[in-house]
């Protein structure tokens, strides 16, 4: 997958390659710069954050098109095929894109998702339709991350797009729980799928059994199996994998402790286990991660 910088390169040379420090890309686009990035075919490993501010825009996303008009927000999840199939003459819009694993192991993310879970991606559509004052809201940070992603602003830039970042995703994070409120969901499934993020982060690196949460949500493990897949359109499993594999991260990367400390601390009974989870989601081995990072 492309890296930002591999996709500023492709898609935007001197134009917005300046204005990324290689971890967050913030930028004002149009017709022109969007259809740039078929370029890259979608595949990036990063997250990306699009709302659109005039005009419409049309997307092959993963398999299904999607036609995105004014105050609506577009959710990019890395690794998905993205094409822009089409977009009125007068789209405009403003892009956030964040490397993955910048966005899980920076310290005010991680705070935040354990405080209440980050689920990047809450719906099985990345289209979400925003309120004036919402769109408005996340506009404005997404402004002063393009300020901070200019060179003027170098001696600080990496500390305060980290904290734009965290205070972005805080935001996104009520707004889609609002989101899910104002679904066609009956309010039964929304208490039961709110219920399980909220007891995610507290218990994930005990409890990896569909088991568990059902029993402390008081229903079958079928019935939040189906509650969670009808939502987000995903499984209990793979939210537990991904709260785990964020973890992994941080610790491998901004800790000190052995890759046998740290599987222990994760739940794992042997540190091979481990291991073998760990180059099932990442690719390689936790050993080749850490020096990544060095």
């Amino acid at each position: 997958m492309y890296t930002i910088n591999e996709f500023c390169t492709l898609t935007g040379g001197e134009e917005i390659g300046c204005k990324t420090d290689g971890n967050v890309l913030c930028v004002e686009t149009d017709k022109e710069l969007t259809f740039r990035t078929n370029q890259t075919q979608g595949f990036l490993a990063a997250y990306s954050f699009t709302i659109v501010t005039e005009g419409w825009l049309t997307l092959q996303y993963n398999g299904k098109r999607l036609t995105l008009q004014k105050d609506q927000l577009y959710t990019y999840s890395p690794g998905l095929p993205v094409t822009i199939l089409s977009a009125s003459d007068d789209y405009r819009g403003i892009c956030l894109i964040a490397d993955e694993n910048y966005t899980l192991e920076i310290p005010q993310v991680r705070k935040a998702i354990h405080s209440s879970y980050f689920s990047l991606v809450q719906l099985s559509e990345p289209r979400m339709q925003l309120s004036p004052d919402d769109s408005r809201r996340l506009q404005e940070l997404m402004r002063l991350a393009i300020q901070y992603c200019s060179p003027t602003h170098a001696a600080v830039q990496s500390d305060s797009l980290r904290m734009l970042y965290a205070l972005f995703l805080t935001d996104l994070t009520a707004v889609q729980e609002r989101t899910i409120r104002q679904h066609r969901f009956s309010r039964r499934v929304e208490d039961v799928f709110l219920g399980f993020q909220h007891l995610l982060p507290k218990h994930f690196m005990e409890h990896r059994d569909v088991g568990f949460y059902a029993a402390e949500l008081c229903i079958s493990p079928r019935y939040l199996s189906r509650v969670v897949h009808s939502v987000s359109g995903r499984t209990v499993v793979d939210y537990v994998n991904r709260m785990l594999i964020a973890e992994a991260a941080y610790l491998l990367r901004q800790t000190s402790l052995s890759i046998t400390q740290i599987a222990n601390r994760l739940g794992f009974a042997e540190v091979t286990t481990f291991a073998r989870f760990f180059r099932r989601m990442k690719g390689m081995n936790p050993r080749e991660y850490r020096k990544m990072g060095d």
